[in-house]
């Protein structure tokens, strides 16, 4: 009995095509033609990362089972990207329904699904000047194929046949077919290339994306059992464990393309570590699109079937696949015999039941949107790094971080010093106005004598001093860096680093325009309402002992009456007077010096805060926030409520 062709998948051929089911002359038997990419419309707009990420997954899919034989290392299994799927030969497809959607539903990703695959991509086009491609591949990869099978067909579920060499699965597909259409026999292997059986038509878009070329594609029998497959569309795999690579890039790239897979094994491999570890177990969230069959349990005598079933079941529990039994969700385990037909009906049952629901493409695409997620949590969970510092688990600069970094700033600007130099400022300034004219004429004197200034004393600061105080802003800059990264995920710790560093360029320099320009004040200290007071009392110390001192004169040389009492009381009370004057604005100028100390340095110390803030703590503050917007994004995308 010969295979009945998918006439949809044929009609409207240019002329000259073939339309016969075997191989064109001139092209191998096995050998696929190109098929489409994921599409040039609605895919995320940063493909580019993820299909070169996604060409060196393929490369390393590839290389797991290099050179001749099946036994090569294992390594997981990571789907590639359909880039570099073979397209379909031109003739292959018809004018019209090459994009699958022409006569079939395009597949609906509604609710929490479609809320999370926007999170994805938010949260990629959020991280991508942040991370490297080869990070944010696997997420290109998912949204990439997300958007290609949401264009097509939703009523279609493709479901593919996989497993080892000699495992029966051409038998399988025939048996579930009704028809002999993939090549069973000895020689091995026997399945060279991916062959699509398709129970209703329109499926030709998603054989297309798998790179199914149209002489490739069969109809099963048609009879009573055919509408309980309606929308099925079957693909028959080469053995993932052929001695030919070509074979296995099959595998691996339908694998990564397809909505849910049959395992089949036999009773001699179903423990091969190869499909545990290679396939199985990195696939164990993949649980509610995963079929695995015992085949060839006809070979088994008494009771070992249930046996080998038992001991199976054990085998998927440790890999982390749940079973889907007791109404659970997850894997459908089933013995079957495709030569003698034992269980086939029930499997054909539970297939007809899985393709009714139409909801294993979006299931397929919740199972990749997990692993991503997984694949990504050391570079979005918090607490990925180390926590440390006193955030306590906080993510972000503490108020108490902010105000040690400010602190240091201070000390480095010398704060502290120019406040007290501005207090003896003060002082001076009041004492030159408030004491005695013959101080002030002493001090005048012994200026001249040693001209250094008796200004405000703040000047260039000595090299060594300097050198100090550049030290002490990297190191203020450097533990506030580390106080914002502690808890971080090493990526965006890194980032918040920089950040600093590169706010920190120059900012010595500023500090030190801060430091000549905030603390000196313009013109002399302000006076207090009793200045002028003392001054005048001081003027009038000062006329006391001038009037008594002319006066003695007078008498001396005979002016003035001899009257010694009044002069000497006049000369007296001015010399003790003005001194009183002058201790006494001493007493009263300390406290408006001291608070016109403090306020120079308050000066000084908002002036290095609010340079420090718009340097660095700005910078590191906007590296938080998207640190805080991509995990918000990230929680979204494992599918967590944001509250």
């Amino acid at each position: 009995m010969t295979a009945v062709t998918d006439h949809t998948e044929h009609e409207g051929r240019p002329e000259g095509a073939s339309g016969d089911t075997g191989g064109d002359s001139g092209e191998g038997a096995d050998a696929p033609g190109p098929g489409p990419g994921p599409g040039s419309e609605g895919v995320w707009d940063d493909g580019l990362i993820a299909r070169r990420g996604s060409g060196t997954r393929v490369d390393a899919a590839q290389g797991a089972g290099g050179g001749e034989g099946a036994g090569g290392g294992a390594v997981s299994y990571v789907p590639p990207s359909p880039s570099v799927a073979p397209s379909v030969a031109p003739s292959s497809t018809p004018s019209g329904a090459s994009s699958g959607t022409s006569s079939g539903v395009s597949t609906a990703y509604e609710g929490p699904l479609r809320a999370r695959l926007d999170a994805l991509r938010e949260l990629v086009g959020l991280s991508r000047t942040r991370l490297d491609s080869a990070t944010l591949a696997e997420a290109g990869r998912v949204l990439d194929e997300a958007a290609a099978r949401r264009r097509l067909s939703g009523r279609h579920t493709v479901v593919a046949i996989a497993g080892a060499t000699g495992s029966g699965k051409s038998t399988l597909f025939n048996a579930l077919a009704g028809v002999t259409i993939s090549e069973t026999g000895v020689r091995r292997p026997t399945t060279a290339a991916p062959i699509g059986c398709s129970w209703t038509d329109g499926a030709a878009g998603l054989l297309d994306r798998l790179g199914i070329p149209g002489r490739l594609r069969r109809r099963p029998l048609q009879g009573p059992d055919t509408s309980t497959l309606e929308g099925l569309v079957l693909i028959d795999l080469p053995d993932h464990d052929s001695a030919v690579g070509e074979h296995r890039a099959h595998v691996d790239r339908i694998l990564g393309l397809v909505d849910a897979v049959i395992w089949v094994v036999d009773p001699e491999k179903y423990a091969d570590a190869m499909l545990h570890e290679r396939y199985l177990r990195p696939m164990a969230g993949h649980a509610e699109v995963t079929f695995v069959v015992l085949n060839q349990v006809d070979r088994l005598p008494g009771d070992a079937a249930d046996q080998v079933l038992d001991d199976l079941r054990r085998l998927l529990d440790e890999d982390g696949i749940a079973l889907g039994e007791h109404g659970e969700p997850g894997a459908i385990v089933l013995a079957i015999s495709a030569l003698t037909g034992e269980g086939i009906g029930e499997l054909r049952d539970s297939l007809g039941q899985f393709t009714k629901e139409r909801g294993a493409a979006a299931r397929r695409i919740s199972a990749d949107l997990d692993a991503a997620a997984d694949e990504l949590w050391p570079v979005y969970a918090a607490g990925a790094g180390a926590n440390r510092g006193r955030n306590r688990g906080r993510i972000g600069l503490s108020e108490e971080a902010r105000e040690d970094f400010a602190g240091r700033l201070a000390e480095a600007v010398g704060a502290a010093a120019a406040g007290q130099a501005a207090e003896r400022a003060w002082r001076r300034h009041a004492g030159k106005a408030c004491g005695t004219p013959w101080l002030r004429l002493w001090r005048w004197y012994e200026a001249q004598r040693s001209p250094q200034g008796v200004g405000w004393p703040v000047g260039q600061a000595p090299a060594d001093e300097e050198a100090t105080a550049r030290q002490r802003v990297e190191h203020a800059v450097r533990t506030v860096a580390d106080e914002a990264a502690a808890g971080l995920p090493q990526p965006w710790g890194q980032a918040v680093r920089e950040a600093a560093v590169r706010g920190a360029e120059g900012l010595p320099e500023a500090l030190d325009q801060l430091t000549l320009t905030v603390g000196v004040p313009e013109g002399r200290p302000p006076r207090p309402g009793w200045w002028p007071a003392a001054v005048l009392a001081q003027a009038a110390m000062t006329m006391l002992q001038v009037v008594g001192g002319l006066w003695l004169v007078a008498q001396i040389i005979g002016i003035a009456e001899p009257n010694l009492g009044v002069p000497v009381l006049l000369m007296s009370a001015g010399i003790v007077g003005g001194p009183c004057v002058e201790w006494a604005s001493r007493m009263a100028a300390r406290g408006p010096a001291r608070r016109y100390g403090l306020d120079a340095e308050r000066r000084l110390r908002e002036a290095a805060a609010g340079c420090g803030r718009a340097r660095v703590l700005d910078p590191v503050a906007a590296e938080l926030l998207r640190y805080r917007e991509v995990r918000e994004q990230y929680v979204r995308v494992t599918g967590a409520v944001v509250g």
